[in-house]
């Protein structure tokens, strides 16, 4: 039987529009199951990587372990690291979250530690001259000094953990990927390429957002350029 000439779906086309109408509801889902990992994703990431990289700032010693771990969980493939984590958490949205907060841990705690390192010596002297303590320095002069340099790490970061997502498909948590991983399997077009079009749409759309929200929060930067 032949498919109706304006029935895209079932002619299985890669550009359809019947697709978008008929699974609103679906695609919704997905997309905000994406949004939800990745954000929790990356704050948990940066909670983890402010200390350790305050840690490697003040111990010279520490900097290297630091440094060295993360980089070290970075190259593990995400496939082997959702394993790994599988006996911890189980078949669950904490597996893929944990997974993430580690990847992300490299960008965040090597920038942040790179903004930090970047802050003059003579600008820490000077508020301390001023009376500053060490939590009133790190708070009111060294974190926003070092803010440009995190943002750019957090920006890496917050794209990098967008596409990660998609890999938590293979334990049914992976928001677009889902739809990915689902449509490959039965080669629906349609699916696959919306679903990858959203995936990168956010990804732009955060590294936008974050690059505003880095002009506001440095006003000093757009002076200086």
């Amino acid at each position: 039987m032949i498919a109706p000439p304006d029935d895209c779906l079932a002619r299985n086309e890669w550009l359809c529009g019947a697709y978008l109408t008929s699974r609103r509801e679906i695609l919704w889902d997905a997309v905000v199951q994406h949004l939800q990992l990745t954000a929790v994703s990356v704050l948990l990431g940066l909670v983890l990587a402010v200390p350790l990289a305050l840690a490697a700032r003040r111990r010279r010693w520490a900097a290297g372990p630091v440094l060295g771990v993360t980089t070290i969980l970075y190259t593990v493939p995400s496939l082997a690291m959702f394993s790994l984590l599988l006996p911890v958490y189980g078949l669950s949205a904490s597996l893929v979250v944990a997974g993430l907060v580690l990847y992300s841990l490299t960008l965040l705690v090597r920038n942040i530690l790179a903004g930090l390192r970047a802050v003059p010596a003579e600008t820490r002297q000077a508020a301390r001259g001023m009376g500053y303590g060490p939590v009133r320095l790190l708070v009111a002069v060294e974190l926003p000094l070092a803010l440009p340099a995190a943002m750019a790490g957090l920006r890496i970061a917050t794209v990098s953990v967008v596409s990660l997502v998609t890999v938590g498909a293979i334990v049914g948590y992976g928001g677009l990927g889902n739809l990915i991983y689902s449509g490959m399997n039965t080669y629906f077009k349609a699916q696959v390429l919306t679903a990858s079009i959203l995936c990168v749409v956010i990804a732009i759309a955060a590294d936008v957002l974050l690059l505003l929200a880095q002009r506001i929060l440095t006003p000093w930067t757009r002076r200086r350029s």
